[in-house]
């Protein structure tokens, strides 16, 4: 459990600073599940919004607190690498294992965002904020309304894996596009087979080789400057090493002088030791010298052959490189000629060629049936069961007879166009909020407390298989009390097991589940400041599970329902 953990990010604090009824304040967050509590108005939903702000959703004046100038909303997230290296590539700042998103609304409406620092984009922090966090209130659209997500959700749980599919999908795809260019270039065949022939004439006359024109290049620039290699080697060697006057000489004579004070100071040996080294170093140095001037010797016949051999390789490659980049021009036309007498045995072949590939395609077109078929097979079967632990959830959630249901709708297998990179299936999440009622998308039948319960349901259900760090419920317990809403807490409780969980509530069978609560109160003058976002110990906590109750804190009533609601989840 531990390295799921590890492997998820998690919002550590939220700085939100004019922004609606709040004027200043700093919320840390901890692992586990985490509750905010507090009278209606109090600001409890803005620090949803601040959060919303944080990962990319649009902005409005209109949330800038009156009187001020801006709003500014600082979200600090701990992240997994591959998450910090997806940041990194798209501009972002990223600390070690933790990244700060800063989001910046002014009063005219013009809004700014940095990430880590780096200024970045809305657009850019809203392609991997659902990495970071998963929101489930009444004013968000579920992410599973797409039917490519709700495929790869599907996925993940039922563990389908595609390569094997994959695999053949991009084999067949590979001949039918090679049966499309044959079939276009076959109609300018004899031409074309012309051109391919000369390049493979040529090719194979030369037979140029991987860097060779570099090294050609090299090798006469050595000989065309023999005599003047010769005079400075010369020179250099009779200054390095002349028996009368001679560098080595003088550095040997320094080196006898400084061994004199050597054992004086052990800083100052360092210093010697290091001479020492250095002058051996150049002593190997005028070795290589003298052994290169002695192999040093002038070939007219050889630099006479290489300028020939150079022209050339720039003939051929002038006549059939492509590009601008020579070098690359130069690789590119390696590979051309060497798959010339392949295209030209292509077109030569004519239609019994196509013939031939179309054959080869039917046959890898079995393949790639059966293989999705199989890939199909897989979602059935991890569809049914999804949709069976997801409705046995949502029923101790106040929805009895409602279902949760995972539609496969699987295209004609033998229309070769249907198959995608993630096989045959469309798939989709549908909701029936009651006996009789019509199975329809999510989002289109659901309530917003509905809509937050099912999800609940569903995250508690994938949690294990799902890569997001941090989920935040507002309203989950809309339409619930008594004993659901105690279900509600539970599920809450469970699904922090594997992942942060932050709960925006006002029922106190909910409440009581937390590992961290935390609540918002507003001062006399109706606004939201510093000290007035706090961490409940347990003795406070009970007063604030009390109020929640009765609406009275001091309820001695309220408070022993407090301290028993406390006692189940304890003993849970």
């Amino acid at each position: 459990m531990a390295s799921k953990k590890e492997s998820k990010s998690y919002l550590e604090e939220i700085s939100i600073r004019s922004l609606g009824v709040i004027e200043s304040s700093n919320i840390e967050f901890k692992t586990g599940l985490t509750v905010l509590t507090g009278e209606t108005g109090a600001g409890k939903t803005m620090v949803l919004t601040a959060l919303g702000l944080v990962l990319g959703n649009k902005s409005d004046a209109d949330l800038v607190r009156s009187g001020s100038e801006r709003a500014v909303i600082t979200g600090k997230f701990s992240i997994p690498k591959d998450l910090a290296q997806e940041i990194s590539a798209s501009g972002g700042e990223v600390d070690q294992d933790s990244v700060v998103i800063t989001r910046t609304v002014s009063s005219e409406g013009k809004s700014r965002v940095l990430v880590g620092g780096a200024v970045s984009s809305v657009a850019a922090v809203a392609a991997f904020a659902p990495a970071l966090v998963e929101i489930h209130a009444q004013s968000s659209s579920s992410k599973l309304t797409k039917p490519t997500v709700a495929r790869e959700l599907l996925d993940r749980f039922a563990g389908v894996e595609l390569s094997a599919y994959q695999k053949h999908y991009l084999q067949y795809q590979q001949i039918i596009t090679r049966i499309q260019e044959l079939t276009l270039q076959l109609s300018q065949a004899d031409k074309e087979i012309s051109l391919l022939t000369e390049l493979a004439d040529e090719f194979t006359k030369l037979s140029p080789k991987s860097g060779e024109l570099l090294e050609i290049e090299n090798q006469i620039g050595k000989l065309g400057s023999v005599e003047q290699l010769n005079q400075v080697l010369a020179q250099s060697l009779n200054l390095l090493e002349d028996e009368d006057i001679s560098a080595l000489n003088l550095l040997q004579q320094i080196r006898k002088s400084l061994d004199q004070i050597k054992g004086k100071d052990s800083a100052l040996d360092k210093i010697i030791d290091q001479f020492t080294e250095n002058l051996l170093n150049l002593q190997d140095i005028g070795g290589d010298l003298s052994s290169y001037l002695a192999n040093l010797e002038a070939d007219p016949a050889r630099f006479a052959a290489l300028q020939e051999r150079k022209a050339a390789l720039n003939s051929l490659l002038k006549r059939y490189g492509k590009g601008s980049d020579r070098d690359i021009a130069y690789e590119q036309l390696l590979i051309d000629g060497q798959g010339a007498r392949d295209k030209i045995a292509d077109l030569s072949g004519g239609s019994a060629r196509i013939t031939q590939l179309q054959k080869e395609a039917d046959l890898e077109f079995v393949e790639l049936k059966q293989a999705a078929l199989a890939v199909s097979k897989e979602r059935q079967i991890g569809g049914d069961k999804l949709s069976k632990l997801v409705t046995n959830e949502i029923k101790n959630l106040s929805m009895p007879n409602s279902q949760f249901i995972i539609e496969q709708t699987m295209a004609d297998t033998d229309i070769a166009k249907n198959y995608t990179p993630a096989g045959l299936d469309e798939i989709s999440i549908l909701f029936a909020a009651h006996t009789g009622a019509s199975a329809l998308p999510l989002n289109k039948v659901a309530s917003g407390g509905e809509l937050s319960r099912v999800m609940l349901a569903l995250e508690v259900v994938i949690a294990e298989a799902e890569p997001v760090g941090t989920y935040i419920f507002d309203e989950v317990d809309a339409g619930v009390g008594g004993k659901a809403a105690v279900e509600v807490g539970r599920r809450l409780a469970k699904l922090a097991k594997s992942a942060q969980v932050i709960v925006i509530t006002h029922l106190a069978q909910v409440a009581v589940w937390a590992d961290n609560h935390l609540v918002v109160k507003k001062s006399e003058n109706g606004s939201v400041t510093q000290s007035d976002v706090i961490e409940m110990s347990a003795e406070a906590r009970k007063v604030e599970i009390a109020r929640m109750l009765s609406g009275q804190e001091d309820s001695q009533t309220a408070q022993e329902h407090a301290t028993e609601l406390l006692a189940i989840v304890r003993n849970s």
